[in-house]
């Protein structure tokens, strides 16, 4: 699956996950839940924020058990938030693996490219 691939199934799951009452469509790991509540975000705002969120990274997927990737989408507040997303296709969901909000140390100020 190539990066715009990736970039399209997260938002459709995203979506779906609006309607998704059984909570299917999006998993979450515990590392990804702790640093939910260290930022002090919801689920919700965040899972809305993937229905829009561009790919930033595409990591390759030698040794990962999943084909993974960062992304960046924007909180209702307009904050930026990065989330770490495995694509599991064959059982139509996403799992998160982490989330947080990008620093200016790290990141330029569009948050999609990392500094030299």
């Amino acid at each position: 699956m190539d990066g715009s691939a990736k970039q399209a199934f997260i938002r459709k799951k995203a979506v779906e996950s609006r309607s998704d009452t059984a909570g299917t469509k999006i998993l979450w790991s515990r590392h990804a839940v702790a640093e939910l509540v260290n930022e002090g975000w919801n689920r919700a705002e965040v899972e809305r924020c993937l229905e829009a969120a561009e790919l930033v990274e595409d990591y390759r997927t030698l040794h990962r058990p999943l084909p993974d990737c960062l992304v960046l989408g924007h909180l209702i507040r307009d904050d930026p938030c990065h989330a770490v997303v495995a694509i599991d296709e064959e059982n139509d969901r996403l799992l998160i693996v982490t989330v947080y909000r990008p620093s200016l140390e790290e990141w330029e100020n569009d948050w999609s490219r990392r500094k030299e």
